[in-house]
């Protein structure tokens, strides 16, 4: 059963009675295990702190309020949740901006978004003149609340206070005690390991993001060709991808195209990428030789000055002659097959010249394919974020992604390309995906 808010009550319509006693050890020990396990099975944030939430109240207290002090050292009403007769309630007139953090108050709040210490609390605490805009902000949550005791605590990271949590009592006599501090400061302890962690993959993911942005090309011009790249990122905010794409010309006037994946969701796999990325470039650009001896010509670097352990991708080489026939050649490293699309909707993949992953020893030496290829066809290369998924094999990804190419042949390039990605990533995919599609002339 739930509220307007999403908040999961009892199973009956009568919330649970707050218990007319402290909490025993044992009682104690189990909610702190039960307020980790929601902190770590949430990715969502927000979600796991009113997870939180749902087992302290009203076990606890009437009231939860989270504050909390983001990136640039604003405060944030983050939460307020009132346990009332019909079930958990959020109160988003409470919720909000906060004034800055006050470097000299002695007031329990400021000295908990400090850090300096927890506290308990009642109204008469903030009876007085206030001393800081958080101290105002404060006695308005007693009075509108009707707070008669209260406990208040840093939510404390491994390397920094990111917030502080204040538990109310307004519908019981009893008072908080020094055991009810020292457990809610546990809480607080938990919630900001996993605050400072989510903000930590946030930082890691942004810092990637970029570094993928800057990365990623702007797409020679052709003479007649049609040429589009798209890149998503991972749905899940802790997983940072190495896929990469990359279109240059040769000074043979060839068109070199890259499609390539680093193993690894991390920022050390885009960094990997972001490596093996110009050192392609200029092994492709300085020498003249098949795609197969550049190929094994990167693995040999790569395993000698890169920190890069494993990696699929496909080199190709598109050339034009003088009568306008198309060529291509490609070499691949364990990396799924290019999808070739005629105008007509007749596909074939390009499973020809594949060896083992780069990083991996090889029991034989790399080839080379050569395909001449149809007019008005199209070329898909993409990394395998877009046809794995957990739930389904590669080759019914694989099957899947043919039949949606056919039938969006006819489509404008980069309608083709959105709808493909639309329509064939799976959607318990948690990889990232890159996506490079050229469309040849008549």
């Amino acid at each position: 059963m739930t509220d307007i808010d999403g908040f999961v009550l009892a199973d009956s319509a009568v919330p649970p009675r707050p218990p007319s006693r402290s909490l025993s050890e044992l009682e104690r020990l189990a909610l702190l295990a039960d307020t980790t396990a929601q902190l770590i099975s949430n990715n969502d944030v927000d979600e796991a702190l009113r997870r939180v939430v749902q087992l302290v109240l009203p076990r606890l207290a009437d009231w939860a309020v989270i504050d909390l002090i983001t990136d640039t050292a604003d405060v944030s009403r983050h939460l307020v949740i009132q346990a009332g007769p019909a079930g958990l309630v959020e109160r988003e007139d409470l919720q909000g901006p906060m004034p800055p953090v006050s470097e000299s108050s002695p007031m329990p709040l400021s000295r908990a978004l400090r850090g300096v210490s927890s506290n308990l609390a009642g109204p008469e605490t903030y009876q007085g003149p206030p001393d800081s805009g958080i101290a105002v902000e404060q006695r308005r949550l007693f009075r509108v609340a009707g707070i008669k005791a209260a406990a208040i605590a840093p939510i404390r990271g491994p390397r920094e206070v990111v917030g502080a949590i204040t538990l109310g009592r307004s519908d019981r006599p009893r008072v908080f005690t020094t055991a009810d501090l020292a457990l809610l400061q546990d809480i607080g302890r938990r919630i900001g390991l996993a605050l400072e962690n989510a903000r930590h993959f946030q930082r890691q993911r942004q810092v990637a993001e970029t570094m993928q942005r800057y990365l990623l090309p702007q797409l020679p011009r052709l003479p007649g060709v049609k040429m589009t790249a798209r890149y998503q990122s991972a749905p899940d905010a802790s997983y940072v991808g190495g896929d990469w794409y990359d279109a240059f010309p040769l000074p043979s006037g060839d068109t070199a195209l890259v499609i390539g994946d680093v193993v690894g969701h991390d920022l050390e796999a885009a960094a990997g990428m972001a490596q093996l990325r110009n050192m392609l470039r200029a092994f492709t650009w300085s020498q003249d030789r098949p795609t197969h001896h550049t190929v094994q010509q990167l693995n040999d670097a790569m395993r000698q000055i890169t920190d890069v352990r494993m990696t699929t991708m496909v080199l190709a080489r598109l050339a034009v002659d003088t009568a306008g026939t198309w060529t291509l050649r490609w070499t691949s490293a364990g990396h799924p097959p290019p999808l070739l699309i005629g105008p007509d909707g007749l596909t074939r993949y390009l499973t020809e010249a594949n060896g083992m992953l780069l990083g991996m020893p090889s029991p034989r030496p790399r080839t080379e394919a050569r395909l001449t290829l149809p007019p008005q066809s199209t070329l898909v290369l993409y990394t395998d974020g877009l046809v794995e998924a957990r739930r389904q094999s590669l080759d019914a990804g694989l099957e899947n992604l043919r039949r949606h190419a056919a039938s969006l042949v006819h489509h404008d390039l980069d309608d083709f390309a959105d709808q493909l990605l639309r329509r064939t990533r799976p959607h318990d995919n948690d990889d990232d995906v890159a996506l490079l599609v050229l469309r040849l002339p008549s």
